[in-house]
């Protein structure tokens, strides 16, 4: 006897229905796309580009900071 598959409800889904009920609907069940789909992808697009440069700044500060800190020694040393 095969079992029937129950469909995969996904986190994401229940927020989107905690969010707006009406959106979720008209998503998953009509099968329709919210408008705006290049403005979106624009967005998470910069999104992705500034959380590179937030980590390249991180990288770029603990760079500083071992600097800073090597320099101090190197003075300590040399006196």
């Amino acid at each position: 006897m095969a079992h029937a598959r129950r469909p995969l409800i996904r986190a994401s889904e229940i927020a989107e229905y905690v969010y707006c009920g009406r959106a979720w609907w008209l998503r998953r069940v009509a099968g329709l796309e919210p408008a705006g789909r290049e403005r979106r992808e624009r967005g998470s697009a910069l999104h992705r580009r500034h959380g590179m440069a937030v980590a390249a700044s991180r990288i770029l500060l603990l760079l500083a900071c071992g600097l800073v800190a090597a320099a101090v020694l190197l003075m300590l040393l040399l006196r």
